[in-house]
């Protein structure tokens, strides 16, 4: 396929594809999806061989957030039957990394429901990240505490922060219907300042939220313009009690095309396969290896995951290896721009490079009919924030 081997030669010189170009993986057949998925994986191991990152989360607070974001169950509103407590202590917030530090993950991320964090709240989660790195050597730790603050960045990078995550979750023209309390500029607002504090920028998506797969598109090229370090691909968990319960968008193979197409827009970035892997990939997830090098081990913030022995079993028949602390995880040149504080966005390509060309349209609901499956959707009752051991 002509396009395939277009996009492979782009991927492999940090080429940014064209909008159309983009919009045809996802319009391709489930009969070409296989090809679709080994095109990629060149791409993907070619920046990141057989490596496999894993990601440990720590709900630090659950629930009772005041911001409308209809997917998620934390939201203000939710009836969700989900846990909810306040603030974790340091010790322990610094328990919960451990196990999952224990369980192979090399990143601890931090995370609490809310708009965004205080200085109270970034004193409290400073001493968290100073526990956690006194008990675990290496171990990276990126927060994830919503909409920063000036000068709060710079307080969590002095802490020991490594990273920042705040996602974009969705194309800026559809943003207004998925949350009404913030603006999309911001969710990019706040991107830009954890990478002026000099923090690892993580930022990525939400799929199968009822949009378009011109807005798949525009999400990706928009967190291609920020330049995150990071790039989390979630599937929306349709929890009950949420506005988007109803919303089944998604086919296994359709969230590989999805995979696959961020791979190609974003070839040396670390792209994390995250929420809703085991619900909307199911027995399709070693595939997604093939074209993610990054997971989540283990549950996530208010719903289970798959157990992480059977994470590990996955990695290891797909004949994968997880990712040591001994090793970086960027390719040498991103880590490099990266170092030297380049904000243009030239770890990814030519800073003269916007790859501009209008989209087409590829069909909206080019993923549906997969029917709903809630038996796979199930609210975290172990871990942080219980008495009972985690999922790691």
């Amino acid at each position: 396929m002509d396009l395939l081997t277009t996009l492979v030669d782009k991927g492999l010189r940090r080429e940014l594809p064209t909008r159309d170009e983009a919009l045809a993986v996802l319009a391709t057949s489930d009969d070409d999806v296989l090809d679709v998925v080994a095109a990629a994986g060149k791409v993907r191991r070619q920046w990141f061989g057989r490596r496999v990152k894993l990601n440990y989360l720590v709900n630090l607070k659950s629930g009772l957030c005041p911001e409308d974001c209809s997917y998620c169950s934390q939201r203000l509103g939710s009836k969700a039957e989900i846990l909810k407590y306040t603030w974790l202590k340091p010790e322990e917030a610094a328990a919960a990394a451990t196990a999952g530090v224990a369980g192979g993950a090399k990143r601890v991320c931090l995370v609490a429901s809310g708009r965004g964090p205080s200085d109270r709240d970034v004193d409290r989660v400073s001493r968290t990240i100073e526990a956690i790195k006194e008990q675990n050597e290496g171990v990276e730790v990126c927060a994830c505490l919503g909409l920063l603050s000036g000068g709060q960045a710079e307080r969590l990078r002095e802490a020991g922060a490594d990273a920042y995550n705040h996602n974009l979750n969705t194309s800026e023209a559809t943003y207004g219907d998925i949350c009404t309390t913030h603006e999309f500029s911001d969710r990019v607002d706040t991107v830009q300042q954890a990478r002026a504090a000099g923090l690892s920028a993580c930022s990525g998506l939400i799929a199968g939220m009822g949009e378009s797969d011109e807005d798949l598109v525009d999400v990706v090229f928009a967190l291609r313009a920020l330049d995150p370090d990071s790039v989390p691909v979630n599937f929306l968990i349709p929890f009950e009690g949420t506005p988007l319960a109803k919303e089944w968008n998604l086919t296994p193979r359709h969230a590989l095309r999805i995979l696959a197409m961020v791979r190609f827009v974003c070839p040396d970035v670390e792209v994390r396969l995250a929420g809703g892997r085991e619900v909307h990939l199911r027995s399709m997830q070693p595939l997604a290896l093939h074209l993610a090098n990054s997971i989540f081990l283990g549950d996530y913030l208010t719903s289970e995951g798959q157990a992480g022995r059977a994470d590990l079993e996955m990695i290891a028949d797909a004949g994968f290896e997880v990712e040591g602390t001994d090793t970086v995880t960027l390719p040498e040149h991103r880590a490099d721009t990266a170092a030297a504080g380049c904000g243009s966005g030239g770890g990814c390509a030519p800073c003269d490079d916007d790859g501009s060309s209008e989209p087409v349209a590829a069909g909206a609901g080019a993923g549906a009919g997969a029917g709903a499956r809630t038996d796979l959707v199930a609210v975290r009752r172990r871990g942080a924030g219980t008495n009972l051991p985690p999922n790691a």
